[in-house]
């Protein structure tokens, strides 16, 4: 009866009302000018290109020179606001996924606010790997169906060659930096399908950087914390849980694999995404991006970065529906089905 009473005296707390639907609104992408072929890779590892296409699929990559994470967010991100007609002053939130920023203070979304000029908008930093990008996607849509935001912009921005050991055989290869932005804004008809989110914690440490930042402060402590990968355990994980994930985002979404007009999956490994491609049934007709060719594997930025792809190739209109799914250390994952721009 005391609590009860107690809770009683608290006086009712205002809430914003449901505002209903949220869809991307815009999207753009930003590439550095330096392509890394895979010769370039092979002169400090035992390798050679044949052997990373049939590994990986990887023609070739991008590393960035002295771009910065919030800068690469930023210029993506301004031409998503173009694409959609939006103004920095008209941005509420500002969302950065990424798992490569060297920085803890101010957080790179903060300074990718300032490049766009956002200034007041709220920003934060979501750390969840290479799943990051639809991680941060699913926040943004919540926060526009419930009155807490009208625009946010969600950026993937990563440079990997900085946290990736080019002499590790097993790493080298697969990384590259970039990054890509989509603005999420308030629809009159759903364009942003329910998450299917988690982290499979038995793997925890199947992808991680096993050093710390904080070993540095020790002369000749620890080398560099490069990240690390047991690349099997990732695998054979990936190809036995991903196609359950997408399943489980189009039945939340009411859909089913013929439904769909495009998968993008995050950039990993081209083995991967063929093998998902199976296990899901797809049709012909349904658009499945396989821009790690090009980009290598871009962590959080690979997902909007794959989409503007489709969409500047013409591959992807304007409507079309396209499942999500990304991936990466935890293992965390996160998938949902969205309306392309």
């Amino acid at each position: 009866m005391a609590d009860l009473l107690t809770e009683a005296r608290i006086p009712p707390v205002m809430s914003r009302p449901q505002r209903g639907a949220a869809r991307i609104v815009g999207i753009g992408a930003y590439r550095p000018e330096r392509i890394v072929s895979n010769e370039e890779i092979c002169q400090h590892i035992d390798s050679d290109d044949a052997w990373i296409r049939t590994r990986s699929g990887i023609v070739s990559r991008r590393f960035a020179g002295s771009e910065t994470i919030p800068e690469m967010a930023a210029w993506a991100a301004s031409k998503a606001l173009s694409v959609a007609g939006i103004v920095p002053a008209d941005v509420s939130c500002v969302v950065l996924a990424t798992m490569s920023h060297l920085h803890q203070a101010p957080p790179a979304a903060a300074v990718c606010a300032a490049e766009l000029g956002a200034d007041g908008a709220v920003a934060f930093d979501v750390g969840a790997a290479c799943a990051g990008f639809s991680h941060a996607l699913a926040i943004a849509n919540s926060l526009v169906c419930s009155g807490e935001a009208r625009y946010v912009v969600v950026a993937g921005a990563e440079r990997m060659s900085d946290i990736v050991d080019p002499r590790d055989r097993g790493t080298a290869f697969l990384f590259g930096d970039g990054a890509g932005a989509v603005v999420v804004g308030p629809a009159s008809r759903t364009g942003i399908g329910p998450v299917v989110w988690g982290s499979d914690t038995t793997h925890l440490h199947a992808i991680e950087q096993s050093g710390s930042f904080a070993a540095l402060k020790t002369p000749g402590a620890e080398p560099w914390p490069y990240l690390e990968m047991a690349g099997r355990e990732v695998y054979r994980w990936a190809i036995g849980a991903l196609a359950g994930v997408a399943r489980d985002a189009l039945d939340a979404a009411g859909l089913k694999p013929g439904d769909i007009n495009a998968f993008i999956p995050h950039q990993a490994n081209l083995r991967i995404t063929d093998n998902v491609v199976g296990q899901l049934g797809l049709p012909d007709s349904v658009e499945v991006s396989r821009q790690i060719r090009d980009d290598g594997n871009t962590s959080a930025a690979s997902i909007p970065l794959a989409l503007e792809s489709l969409i500047s190739a013409g591959r992807v209109r304007p409507g079309d529906l396209a499942l999500l799914v990304g991936f990466g250390s935890g293992l965390s994952y996160s998938a949902q089905v969205i309306a392309v721009p």
